[in-house]
């Protein structure tokens, strides 16, 4: 289920980027909690370029189980 963030929450597992409050978050079953949407991971002004990552939605594309519980 898709959710906001009501306090910082440690670490995403796919990105490593926080959890902060506020953060649009994928809640499942097992309660394991990843970012939902884009995530911001970097800027390289040199190259102009910007990184980022679909966190779950992109893990959900190759496997459709828990990256922290890959059996439940």
């Amino acid at each position: 289920s898709e959710d906001v963030l009501s306090k910082d929450a440690g670490e995403c597992a796919i990105c490593l980027e926080d959890l902060q409050q506020g953060d649009t978050i994928a809640r499942l079953p097992c309660l394991c909690i990843y970012h939902k949407g884009q995530v911001f991971l970097r800027m390289d002004i040199k190259f102009q370029e910007v990184a980022f990552m679909d966190c779950i939605d992109e893990w959900f594309e190759v496997n459709r189980s828990c990256p922290e519980h890959p059996s439940d």
